[in-house]
């Protein structure tokens, strides 16, 4: 397996892998991961479709890529995700999936068009006093000090932050920043979470640091990511011949190890209550999704407190009985060992009337039934005890979702903190309850609230206690790499999974570690494409430090006088270059 970039590779056909028809795969898990290495084993691989095997535990396919009306409770989505343009692997995967939406299109056409025609951007990213703007107005408020911390840990090396937290890399001075708030929220950061993770963030996407303010960076699906990314995707395997099983909870893959290789020889399951047992040779690959950030998520409703279940699951049981059989295979218990850092509550709130649109049409300054982008991503309350968030993507959010209801998602980063209207945790919270929070901070007068989250909405809670695991602290090491040294035919995929430079919590790392392993075990010749070298452009480096300081020129910031020297000696003699031209070009000076 070797990267690539540009479009010479990119729309090659690779040949197939010698004896590919004589060997078979079992993918573990039906989330983004498991669902993209089956088509990358079909489309580049070219394997018969019947010998791919998709044992999922649950009863439907997605992990967490979810969307569903549950019958009892109403709408239900756990959250969503943020795509971008050079999720290069993302787009690699959806150019071969035809549309459910658009005749004679693939699932990649359908999102272009749609972005195209209607691109994103907020229009309120903040508020605070019950609805008001909190008037960010596009600036990250950056001290020197705070900028250079950023500076600083950008250029650190990974090696270097092993364990750290980001509270450990930053100052009181970043904390209070805009900047902070627009990240934090954006990406479900905290300060006890990975400096090596966020330091990946920043470097990933530092072509976006000017769209954070108003999330014009991101692109978003039609429907939710379920209808939108899942259906088709499965149900193009599923005319390929994958099977799919379902019911399947996989507790352990054992492997032996010999002479420097390690071979998966068995897969042990329980199926409606029995065990069995997959007996497996080197012509049988294994990809395993490791850990899951949607296990044990559990659901209340309009009256019931969804309960904490604090257990592993199935995910993170199977992941700690392979690991303890060779320290390769990684730590699950940095990622699932502290629910208290690893936890938060979202609720998914659909509107039942004309009532409460109005508030929203205020806040986000567009007709929320127009069938286009509504807020352009998350509303932050800035003054929330919970530090809630909310959003609306483009409406209807499921196909069958009546034209005059909306279908709203909220969150909130602090779920053991009193609420500002409901003096209790959001954990401690019934769907009423989340409702009247989230209808205070929207501005309802205080009269109306109780009576519009009883009549005019339906909210259904639910807790996931292991939603920000992703961004636990951790030390290179701890996620086994894709494709461990000496394994033969096991292979780790998904956000768990170890890969250079990319980003965790993103639809692009489950699909790149799934062509990553496909291509290693099978030798596909043809290259993954790298990630977005965006830090590594001068021209990206320039804008995304302009823009991070508000404007303000070079010979504006606070720092020493000999440093000042310095840097004014150096931009006269750039002067007739290329580098004084970009620093003009990009208002440095």
């Amino acid at each position: 397996m070797y990267y690539s970039n540009g479009n010479y590779e990119a729309f090659a056909r690779p040949k197939k892998p010698q004896d590919v028809e004589n060997k078979s795969a079992y993918l573990v898990g039906s989330g983004l991961a498991s669902l993209s290495a089956a088509l990358f084993l079909v489309r580049d691989a070219q394997m018969p479709g019947e010998r791919i095997h998709i044992l999922e535990e649950l009863e439907l396919p997605g992990g967490s890529l979810d969307g569903i009306l549950d019958n009892t409770r109403g709408y239900i989505m756990r959250g969503g995700r943020e795509m971008e343009n050079h999720f290069e692997c993302l787009w690699d995967l959806f150019r071969s999936v035809p549309s459910l939406e658009v005749k004679d299109a693939s699932v990649l056409d359908e999102f272009y068009w749609l972005n195209k025609e209607d691109p994103n951007f907020s229009k309120m990213r903040a508020t605070m006093n019950r609805g008001k703007s909190a008037h960010t107005d596009g600036k990250f408020t950056l001290t020197d000090k705070a900028a250079e911390e950023i500076a600083r840990l950008f250029l650190t090396s990974e090696e270097e932050l092993n364990d750290k937290r980001i509270s450990d890399v930053f100052s009181e001075e970043f904390f209070q920043s805009n900047f902070w708030l627009y990240w934090r929220t954006m990406f479900a950061f905290e300060e006890w979470h990975s400096a090596m993770e966020m330091r990946r963030y920043i470097a990933r996407f530092i072509h976006h640091i000017g769209g954070l303010p108003d999330l014009s960076a991101l692109k978003f699906t039609r429907y939710n990511q379920y209808e939108s990314l899942v259906m088709p995707l499965v149900k193009h395997l599923e005319s390929k011949g994958v099977r799919f099983e379902y019911g399947v909870q996989v507790k352990n893959v054992i492997v032996s190890k010999a002479g420097g290789k390690k071979t998966a020889t068995k897969i042990v399951y329980e199926k409606g209550g029995r065990e069995g047992e997959i007996n497996l040779t080197e012509n049988d690959l294994v990809f395993v999704t490791n850990g899951s950030i949607t296990e044990n998520s559990t659901y209340g409703d309009q009256n019931t407190v969804p309960v904490l279940d604090a257990s592993l699951g199935g995910s993170w049981s199977l992941w700690t009985n392979i690991a303890v059989q060779d320290p390769a295979f990684g730590k699950p218990e940095k990622f699932c060992g502290n629910i208290k850092e690893s936890n938060f509550v979202s609720a998914t709130l659909t509107t039942l009337d004309g009532r409460i649109p109005p508030y929203i049409e205020r806040i986000c300054q567009r007709d929320p039934f127009a069938g286009k982008v509504v807020t352009g991503g998350i509303v932050s309350v800035k003054d929330s005890s919970w530090l809630m968030s909310w959003t609306l993507n483009r409406q209807p959010q499921f196909k069958k979702q009546p034209g005059n209801e909306l279908v709203v998602w909220i969150y909130g980063l602090f779920s053991d903190r009193p609420g500002d209207y409901v003096k209790k945790p959001m954990k401690d919270c019934t769907g009423i309850e989340i409702a009247e929070e989230w209808l205070y901070h929207i501005g309802v007068p205080l009269a109306e609230i109780h009576d519009m989250a009883v009549n005019s909405a339906n909210t259904v809670p639910c807790m996931m206690p292991y939603v920000m695991s992703y961004f636990m602290p951790r030390a290179l090491g701890d996620r086994p790499a894709v494709v461990p040294e000496g394994s033969v035919n096991l292979a780790f995929i998904g956000n768990f999974a170890e890969t250079p430079r990319d980003t965790v919590f993103t639809t692009e790392y489950s699909v790149r570690t799934a062509m990553e392993a496909v291509y290693t075990l099978l030798g596909v010749d043809r290259g993954v494409p790298e990630v977005f070298a965006s830090c590594y452009d001068v021209r990206m480096l320039m804008n995304s430090a302009s823009r991070l300081m508000d404007g303000k020129k070079l010979a504006d910031i606070k720092v020493p006088f000999i440093v000042r020297q310095l840097e004014k000696k150096a931009v006269e003699k750039s002067r007739g270059t290329i580098i004084h031209e970009l620093l003009e070009q990009y208002g440095l000076i």
